[in-house]
């Protein structure tokens, strides 16, 4: 069977697809986005992805690229008049729910903790939550980050330490601020 360079670009897109579409829906998820509406910005991305397949540097790391293009599905989602971004009421609760090694004590510590953390990702100017969840919770290098937000990198860096110190403060600890 020949490989064409159309069916290279399938497969590959379908192996970003399956190994990253948990990424892409917990990004979107912090960004904001409501419960119903997960699946179909989720599928957005994709489609977004999908397009700009061809364009992308594998030379680069693939997980800020992809929240770019959830950062900017996002955006384009709590513009449009009929949705209203929502906070989720239970983010991270998947890490949380795994019952078999904690009490339930602990899980509900744990859910109140991630309810406090969403609360003030929910607080965050829309701009400086991508770059938070992009490099605190995602771990993403901030030049990687700006680059993928197509951003100057002393706007991400800016940005980063606005969210930081929101986030301290919504937190109650004293904010760092610095650079990752």
């Amino acid at each position: 069977m020949v490989t064409t360079p159309e069916r290279a670009g399938e497969d590959e897109f379908a192996a970003i697809y399956r190994h990253y579409l948990d990424y892409v829906w917990h990004s979107v998820r912090r960004l904001g986005v409501a419960e119903r509406d997960l699946e179909d910005v989720t599928h957005e991305v994709f489609i977004a992805v999908h397009r700009k397949l061809a364009d992308y540097d594998r030379a680069r790391p693939i997980k800020p690229w992809l929240f770019g293009f959830a950062f900017r599905v996002v955006s384009d989602y709590r513009r449009a008049p009929a949705r209203r971004a929502e906070p989720t009421e239970d983010a991270g609760a998947d890490q949380a729910a795994d019952s078999g090694r904690h009490s339930p004590e602990r899980l509900a510590e744990r859910r109140e903790a991630m309810a406090l953390v969403q609360t003030a990702l929910a607080e965050l100017a829309h701009d400086d939550r991508a770059v938070f969840i992009a490099v605190d919770l995602d771990g993403g290098a901030v030049p990687a980050v700006a680059e993928a937000l197509d951003i100057p990198l002393n706007t991400a860096y800016s940005r980063l330490r606005r969210a930081r110190i929101t986030i301290s403060e919504r937190l109650g600890r004293p904010a760092t601020g610095g650079s990752p």
